[in-house]
């Protein structure tokens, strides 16, 4: 800039008076707005880490006493499938037993069992939780082991088992078919209709 030019911008800024606040300059530059929205997302990822969606809670919202029958089906089950379950007649896959463990301990048993029984494409199994008439509170593993089934979208059923498969201590539980299974259902149904 020429002398000139300096003394006309010194003309024009004469009665400006400065601003009452901080001495610094907050520059954004795009640049800063990716770094924020990165810190922001990056944030939002280990809230979600720490608090996982995890329908296993241990926050057990509903406690059943140890007398109580512990039955669910979900829509779309055929009720003759139900009835069956109910019975005990299907076939035992696996079995799952959670006596002596703790709310925590039982979480991380069921959730390994399931997802085992997924991967195996098992579609009947027990889970045993016990009666809990000593527990403090009564049932807790039974109050738990309800609430979780009821929140997993791979359970389709459980009922109560009978009593020469555990009786109130325990249920059946009937899982969504994997892909080999449907595969052999749909094989079974064309081979009938010829």
């Amino acid at each position: 800039m020429s002398d000139d030019e300096y003394l006309l911008f010194d003309a024009e800024m004469a009665d400006v008076k400065k601003l009452a606040g901080t001495e610094t300059v907050a520059h954004h530059s795009k640049r800063a707005g990716l770094d924020q929205e990165k810190q922001a997302k990056r944030e939002a990822a280990q809230a979600s880490l720490s608090q996982p969606d995890d329908p296993l809670s241990t926050e057990i919202r509903d406690l059943i006493g140890p007398d109580d029958e512990l039955s669910f089906v979900r829509p779309g089950v055929q009720h003759g499938v139900f009835k069956k379950l109910r019975q005990g007649r299907y076939q035992i896959e696996a079995r799952l037993d959670l006596h002596q463990h703790s709310v925590e301990q039982a979480r991380l048993a069921v959730k390994g069992f399931l997802d085992d029984c997924r991967r195996m494409e098992v579609r009947s199994a027990i889970i045993v939780h016990g009666i809990g008439r000593h527990s403090k509170p009564p049932a807790l593993l039974k109050s738990a082991v309800n609430q979780w089934l009821q929140a997993l979208a791979e359970v389709q059923a459980f009922h109560t088992c009978q009593r020469h498969h555990g009786g109130l201590g325990a249920v059946y539980v009937m899982l969504k078919k994997g892909a080999t299974k449907k595969l052999e259902t749909k094989e079974r149904i064309q081979h009938r209709r010829g």
